[in-house]
């Protein structure tokens, strides 16, 4: 069985997760203001994005890496979720740029596209760290936030040599 066979793809996953948070969200903007309100879901939903990671990673039978990252993906791409252009993909690299986003679109459809990039954009950075330490993103834009398309740019960390 492949990593991702058999798997809820993470769009139904996180149209759950949104019609959950949606009523606790408002509960909390109503009794706590809106500035309180994203904090505790941004960061709630950034620490479970690094428990997945490490879910994740630990079924990694090599350890993880990038290439089991890539593989991933497959998830996040499930039920026509994303519209992605592979720009280049090797052992140390992974960058592509997303030009449909139905995470994006499904958000704005339920009412929650205020808060769209802490249920799903924000949790990129900190999945990874969860995955693996050794590889960062770096991503200056979101189609959630208006960008034309987001710009994933994975990249293994330069190692420094042992002494």
């Amino acid at each position: 069985m492949s990593a991702v066979e058999g798997e809820l793809g993470i769009l139904a996953r996180r149209r759950i997760e949104a019609e959950i948070i949606k009523p606790i969200y408002d509960i909390l903007v109503r009794d706590y203001g809106k500035e309180s309100a994203q904090a505790v879901i941004g960061e709630a939903v950034s620490q479970a994005a690094v428990k997945a990671g490490e879910y994740f990673a630990s079924r990694e039978p090599q350890g993880p890496n990038l290439e089991g990252f890539v593989a991933l993906q497959a998830l996040w791409e499930q039920d026509d979720a994303l519209k992605v252009e592979i720009i280049a993909s090797d052992a140390t690299h992974y960058d592509y740029d997303v030009h449909r986003c139905r995470y994006a679109e499904m958000y704005h459809e339920m009412g929650l596209g205020e808060i769209g990039h802490l249920l799903s954009c924000n949790r990129d950075e900190v999945f990874i760290v969860g995955y693996d330490p050794n590889v960062e993103l770096t991503r200056t834009q979101t189609i959630m936030q208006g960008a034309t398309h987001c710009n994933f740019r994975y990249k293994v960390k330069d190692q420094e040599p042992e002494q």
